[in-house]
């Protein structure tokens, strides 16, 4: 199994990731629900929220996934960094909207992370072992 495919099993047994923004002078972090498909995550989120008014200034983006255990052996999380914009892909948005019903009835608006960057720390295979996963 290649180190892509172990990143993308690890991101699709998780829906919520860390997403860090600035607009150049201010930090932001925020925790975001998603579903992620063709080498990008999809969230939902105001215009009026700060990493928004972030992301409208400055379109990179770096988050993280994390599986929570207190086990060494155990450890796994995910960085990455990418582009956020909005969304207008037809399929990524059925696809949100299945998997969180209730943002349809809240007319939420779709935003798209496309990553350029992974790197899985995944202790199962190894104290420290890293998996690296960069667009070329």
């Amino acid at each position: 199994m290649s180190d892509f495919v172990k990143i993308e099993s690890f991101i699709h047994k998780h829906h919520a990731l860390s997403l860090a923004t600035s607009d150049g002078d201010e930090l932001s972090v925020c925790s975001l629900f998603y579903v992620y498909d063709k080498g990008c995550f999809v969230v939902a989120s105001s215009e009026d929220t700060t990493h928004i008014k972030h992301v409208l200034k400055n379109k990179k983006v770096a988050g993280n996934i994390l599986l929570e255990t207190k086990e060494v052996g155990r450890i796994q999380g995910l960085q990455f960094r990418g582009i956020f914009e909005i969304l207008n892909d037809k399929e990524l948005k059925k696809l949100y909207y299945k998997r969180y019903p209730y943002a349809l009835a809240m007319m939420a608006k779709l935003w798209k992370i496309e990553v350029n960057y992974f790197k899985l720390t995944d202790n199962r295979l190894g104290f420290g072992k890293k998996l690296i996963w960069q667009e070329s």
